[in-house]
């Protein structure tokens, strides 16, 4: 079998730097417990392996939970990042933080605290209690209001002092609908496009594979935007794709193609991509991680 890669695939540059800041907090941890504030990244397999070393997880979503944290306790803030509620809760139990937040997600928090103390709403455009979306929320101070669809774009009522940004992961399209709807009814808003260039590089090359295959495999968490996004997107190149999160679950019919091109989500490390293009050359189910 030919198998095809996209020419950019797999760990961005905020997961990489969760995931390594993961395991050097394990390393160091010196019999301290190491806590991440929910999923670090939405890779199970990434997970499962963090777990394995002794990573437990926190609920972001209930912080009445964090009462097992003390000063012997080192908490891991995912690349998704959290509100400012949150951090000030956790610091009370003064235990050690270490921010893995993205950095582009950063600058959205900035951007949503500077603007919404101006008076401004901020509209941000994004997937409702998506981890990064919530965050941003929090730093707006009760200023803000989630848009997912150009349809609830077209229902919205825009104030006059309003700015828009983007959950990171955002669809570029639908960014693109939804910042010209708002500025249809308000042309002095502020827009942000904030989405990453990695989700845009990755779905740009998984366009550029259009009928170079017999069938698409997307690879990555099931329950990551990103991936999602790149899922929708392979299925509107190739109506023989498929969304698997390591190489057991590469459909059986995949394996009698001639051609099969595959891309990954921005939370997959190269070692399941590398599992994943070694079955499909070999012909070979492997079992589950």
């Amino acid at each position: 079998m030919n198998v095809i890669r996209a020419k950019i695939l797999g760990y961005c540059m905020g997961v990489r730097r969760a995931v390594e800041g993961a395991e050097k907090a394990l390393d160091d941890s010196q019999g301290k417990t190491v806590y991440t504030l929910g999923p670090l990244i939405h890779n199970p397999s990434v997970m499962n392996a963090l777990q394995s070393r002794g990573l437990k997880i926190l609920d972001a979503d209930d912080v009445g939970k964090f009462s097992s944290l003390d000063e012997q306790s080192i908490v891991l803030i995912r690349a998704h990042g959290t509100t400012p509620d949150v951090l000030e809760r956790l610091r009370s139990f003064k235990v050690c933080i270490k921010d893995s937040t993205c950095p582009r997600v950063h600058i959205s928090q900035k951007r949503a605290a500077e603007w919404s103390a101006k008076g401004f709403t901020v509209i941000i455009a994004g997937d409702k209690n998506h981890g990064e979306v919530t965050g941003i929320q929090g730093f707006a101070n009760g200023r803000s209001v989630v848009v997912q669809t150009k349809e609830e774009a077209s229902s919205l009522q825009v104030p006059e002092k309003s700015v828009l940004i983007a959950q990171t992961t955002f669809s570029p399209l639908e960014f693109q609908a939804i910042s010209g709807i708002v500025l249809k009814k308000n042309p002095n808003v502020q827009v942000f496009n904030s989405i990453c260039p990695a989700t845009m590089e990755r779905q740009k090359a998984l366009l550029e594979l259009k009928g170079m295959s017999d069938a698409i495999i997307v690879i990555g968490g099931k329950n990551s935007a990103n991936t999602r996004r790149l899922y929708e997107i392979a299925l509107s190149v190739c109506p023989r794709a498929a969304l698997i999160e390591d190489a057991s679950e590469i459909p059986e019919e995949f394996f009698s193609f001639k051609t099969v091109a595959i891309t990954a989500g921005a939370s997959t490390p190269d070692s399941i991509i590398n599992q994943v293009e070694k079955a499909l050359k070999e012909g070979l189910n492997v079992p589950s991680l």
